[in-house]
């Protein structure tokens, strides 16, 4: 039994366009290297990965899949607001 992340990337297109990726995976830092040599998921093929925007840890695979789905519903703004609280935990654990 390993752990399982859920995480959001922040990709911009051949069009300077911002977006965001999210996924799950059970090697975050290979999962990463994988998207930046484009050999990731086909969304982040031909896109520069600027840089991990939020990770989230569970214990369970079937935990992980479901949050992943969940956070692919968001709108836009959901996720930008998920990942501010995010960016505010790293500062008050620095």
């Amino acid at each position: 039994m390993g752990l399982y992340f859920v995480y959001i990337l922040e990709t911009v297109g051949k069009n300077n366009k911002k977006r965001f990726y999210t996924g799950y995976t059970n090697n975050l830092n290979r999962r990463l290297q994988e998207h930046k040599k484009g050999t990731g998921a086909k969304f982040c093929r031909g896109k520069k990965i600027i840089r991990l925007k939020y990770f989230q840890t569970f214990s369970e695979r079937s935990a992980a899949m479901t949050r992943e789905l969940e956070i692919k519903t968001f709108t836009r703004k959901e996720k930008i607001e998920l990942i501010k609280t995010f960016d505010e935990a790293e500062e008050v654990s620095d």
